[in-house]
């Protein structure tokens, strides 16, 4: 199981959110940067980059700045938020991102994604945002009426590879990754699975990995000390 370190960014900095509540921001870095060498030198082999302004306004936002830690940090790289025409994933794949992530457009504009997943195929994740149930968009502000099962269904029926789930009630709040969903949604489905929110925990780590999951995300836990990421990436092989 791969380990993705997360950097959330807002005005070019690295910061976290409480359960995806953008008045409850926390900055942890001026410099992701120098959050991004850190995870290298701690072994680490992926990043998720997040770019929470793009989430909001639906147009990249902190695209130099995502330039900048991809040159001070050779990963794998994956970046969403906002990511909702084709220029925008042309922008981040043409920077050296290996991965684009789409959200609120896999749900509200599914001929985008379906053009997105013909011209560049893995190189297009599906991120879905859980809350209480139901698929969250633009940057949680707002609950679609579709299940996490209905969605899932019709991204594998598209040919989606890979999926990063996100159960927003858990994001940021320290209390452990919800294992039931993501043991229900692996089995019930053939698609990569990336669990994050609330992964808080080597044990969460472990759990996720037993259950044969394809990612694990980690983001406050890291920032907070309560994951030595280089551990997390041991517990993870």
């Amino acid at each position: 199981m791969d380990i993705y370190p997360a950097i959330d960014l807002f005005g070019g900095k690295a910061v976290r959110l409480y359960k995806g509540d953008y008045a409850q921001m926390t900055v942890y870095s001026d410099c992701p940067a120098d959050v991004a060498r850190d995870f290298a030198a701690a072994g680490a082999s992926h990043i998720h980059l997040v770019d929470l302004e793009g989430a909001k306004t639906g147009a990249p936002a902190n695209l130099a700045v995502i330039r900048r830690i991809l040159d001070a940090a050779p990963l794998f790289s994956e970046v969403g938020g906002g990511i909702r025409t084709m220029d925008a994933v042309e922008q981040y794949l043409s920077i050296g991102v290996n991965r684009v992530i789409l959200g609120t457009a896999a749900v509200s504009d599914p001929a985008f994604l379906k053009e997105a997943l013909s011209r560049y195929g893995e190189k297009i994740a599906v991120g879905v945002d859980l809350k209480d149930g139901y698929v969250a968009i633009k940057g949680w502000t707002e609950t679609s009426a579709l299940t996490a099962d209905a969605f899932l269904a019709r991204m594998q029926a598209l040919g989606v590879k890979t999926v990063i789930c996100t159960d927003i009630s858990r994001d940021g709040a320290m209390q452990g990754t919800n294992r039931g969903l993501y043991r229900q949604l692996s089995e019930q489905f053939a698609i990569q699975l990336i669990a994050s929110g609330g992964v808080s925990s080597l044990e969460d780590v472990a759990a996720l990995k037993a259950m044969g999951l394809y990612g694990a995300i980690i983001g406050k836990a890291y920032y907070t000390g309560a994951i030595d990421l280089k551990q997390a990436v041991e517990v993870a092989l």
